[in-house]
């Protein structure tokens, strides 16, 4: 192989590692921006679910005797099942509380 073709070739190979660093360095960047907004609603998410335990507590602490209706509900949504109108039967992921279901049990009665 002569200089030039030797030259040619690393010339090109500099520039392919130049763009592949580049490359890189904008994933690099994502990354970064996925893992602060990440930790973002990380927080967000534990705030909405310590508000829901605060409305939850308020509510079910206020409130005349549930109707067996309600008692009935509440079992079923304490043993991990959505009982709101929108998710109805669906299992509650990792027992998170749906506001939705405690505004059904706990809520307004007429």
């Amino acid at each position: 192989m002569d200089s030039q073709n030797l030259y040619d070739e690393l010339k090109e190979m500099n520039q392919h590692l130049g763009a592949t660093a580049a490359e890189f360095s904008q994933l690099h960047e994502s990354l970064i921006e996925l893992m602060e907004k990440n930790a973002e609603l990380e927080i967000e998410n534990q705030h909405l679910r310590d508000r829901i335990n605060q409305i939850t507590e308020k509510v079910g602490h206020n409130s005349p005797e549930l109707s067996e209706s309600r008692k009935n509900l509440e079992k079923l949504y304490n043993e991990g099942f959505h009982v709101c109108s929108s998710y109805y039967g669906k299992r509650r992921e990792n027992g998170e509380d749906c506001i939705f279901c405690t505004e059904i049990i706990y809520g307004r009665r007429d």
